[in-house]
């Protein structure tokens, strides 16, 4: 029986649930799972469920959720869980975070279809990755072409229709144009535990101050550069015996897993926006 996933956020008042359960309840819904959180400071309601139909009448179930929406003023998703979201992998030299979400897809962990692979660099610099079946997009990023360069990207986001794209170590800064057009579906992975340490060789400089925690951040890509909010975040201690190859080492370590729990948890519906935060409904 097919499953589907409704998120929603809204101003928060009484009867919110017992609205929702009602129309699930008139369409034969069984949730099987539930989660909710009211922001207090904000004043603001969040909700993700995870449901069945009887009669499998998605459509009317939406039909009749919109007025209900509206009239809550919610920001809300439905979607049927079996298909499988469209997601843009971007990628420069180094490829760690990219070979390691190419795996967890093909293992089956990450259920997604990978619209392209787009990097500012050849082909040749991935020849050990298998891209079997996925499109490879060289997109070079020439001095002075960058808005040609972006447009071109768009441009291929829109005609695949992509709905998430991921940073995997791309390591360029999108223009504030391409960083609004994809507001809340682009997600970057950060070689930092922000906020700290920002700009080039992050781990080189977290090595002269002598830290004993390195770490990543997940985080959706805005105007603001690395100052999106967070999703995911990890670390691990390190000492004094720890060379800055070392950190880089461990770091690439912890990117992977972070990046790869950042985006696990979007395919599953689990995040949704507050502001200049997220709500994540772990499992």
């Amino acid at each position: 029986m097919p499953e589907y996933a409704l998120t929603l956020s809204c101003p928060d008042r009484r009867g919110i649930v017992n609205a929702v359960t009602g129309v699930l309840l008139r369409h034969g819904g069984n949730i099987l799972e539930a989660q909710q959180f009211d922001d207090v400071e904000n004043s603001r309601f969040f909700l993700r469920c995870v449901f069945t139909l009887a009669d499998g009448g998605f459509d009317a179930f939406r039909d009749e959720f919109g007025p209900l929406a509206r009239d809550f003023g919610m920001d809300w998703t439905a979607r049927d869980r079996g298909v499988p979201r469209r997601v843009m992998l971007l990628a420069s030299k180094f490829d760690h975070c990219l070979a390691d979400v190419l795996y967890r897809w093909r293992t089956g962990e990450l259920h997604m279809d990978v619209t392209a692979v787009v990097s500012n660099h050849p082909r040749e610099t991935y020849r050990h990755l298998d891209f079997d079946g996925i499109p490879f997009v060289h997109l070079p990023l020439a001095r002075g072409q960058k808005a040609a360069q972006e447009a071109a990207l768009w441009s291929r986001i829109e005609a695949t229709g992509t709905e998430l794209v991921v940073l995997a170590r791309y390591m360029q800064i999108l223009s504030d144009d391409l960083a609004g057009k994809l507001a809340g579906r682009c997600i970057n992975i950060h070689h930092s535990f922000l906020p700290s340490f920002k700009g080039a060789r992050p781990y080189h400089q977290a090595h002269a101050r002598g830290v004993k925690l390195i770490g990543a951040t997940a985080h959706f890509v805005t105007a603001d550069l690395d100052e999106g909010p967070i999703i995911e975040q990890d670390t691990q201690r390190v000492g004094h015996q720890h060379t800055p190859d070392d950190l880089v080492r461990i770091g690439r370590d912890i990117e992977r897993q972070v990046l790869a729990r950042a985006l696990r948890n979007w395919l599953d519906d689990r995040i949704l926006l507050n502001g200049h935060r997220t709500v994540v409904f772990t499992a």
